[in-house]
């Protein structure tokens, strides 16, 4: 009987654990579900996510808030400048970056990316009176503003072997820069300066081809909450995709889309 009592108990305790646990589980997963995606952009970056009259919006502004919906998570927009966003992305700070974010092999290595959702060209921008550069062949001896933190810089360099380039790296501003003449050209991803341009009327012109092709993402940590996040934006941009969503948002800012490969 002693024996029986025993067996008893035990078995007691453990369902009561059991239970404590299932409960504690239960709550946890609430907790993640509530809780924000800390979203880090620069809000400099037209038209991708700008503030005007006080307002943060843009191209990512809407595709984030087109998401949340999607997950049904609440999004926490988080400002910073570009140069800082990948820091505080490693010290869990926020989630992901939304700012046209490159795919490259050394980004790779450290973080996971969603699927692609915008593909663009890096492009050389000059002055419209500039007569001199025609390509990126012509940049040899030459300013070149890109900013700061950018994928630009990487890829400028690896087109200029003999380093023959003058790179110069602004937070913001390299449009400025340009106009002012106190660099010669910038790098900027294609659609930004075409959207930058018929905004701004500033005197800048694309000269040349893109000189590369760019894939843009989302990258989120090699944790377990990364990786739940990852898979549940891809889902929902694959949705977006197939009915219509990210054309639609494309089509607002650019009147084109650009998430699909050409």
């Amino acid at each position: 009987m002693k024996q029986f009592i025993g067996w008893l108990l035990s078995i007691t305790v453990t369902l009561t654990g059991l239970v404590g646990c299932s409960s504690s589980e239960n709550e946890q997963a609430e907790i993640n579900k509530t809780q924000a995606i800390k979203v880090g952009s620069s809000g400099s970056y037209y038209p991708f996510t700008f503030v005007e009259k006080g307002e943060l919006q843009g191209f990512e502004i809407d595709l984030w808030n087109e998401i949340g919906k999607r997950v049904n998570q609440p999004i926490k927009f988080v400002t910073a400048n570009f140069s800082g966003l990948f820091g505080m992305l490693e010290a869990g700070k926020i989630d992901t970056i939304s700012n046209q974010i490159t795919i490259t092999e050394e980004r790779n290595k450290k973080y996971q990316f969603s699927a692609p959702y915008v593909y663009d060209g890096a492009q050389v921008v000059v002055h419209e009176n500039n007569t001199t550069i025609k390509s990126l062949a012509d940049l040899a001896g030459k300013k070149v503003a890109v900013n700061l933190g950018s994928n630009f810089e990487a890829i400028l360099r690896n087109h200029d072997k003999q380093q023959q380039i003058e790179i110069i790296s602004f937070d913001t501003g390299v449009e400025q820069n340009v106009v002012k003449g106190s660099s010669d050209a910038f790098v900027m991803d294609r659609v930004s300066v075409l959207a930058l341009i018929q905004k701004s009327k500033l005197p800048l012109k694309l000269v040349g081809n893109p000189i590369e092709i760019i894939r843009n993402a989302l990258p989120f940590p090699r944790n377990e909450r990364g990786n739940a996040l990852r898979q549940q934006v891809d889902e929902a941009l694959v949705a977006m995709q197939q009915d219509g969503t990210l054309a639609k948002i494309s089509n607002k800012w650019f009147g084109m889309d650009i998430t699909k490969q050409s």
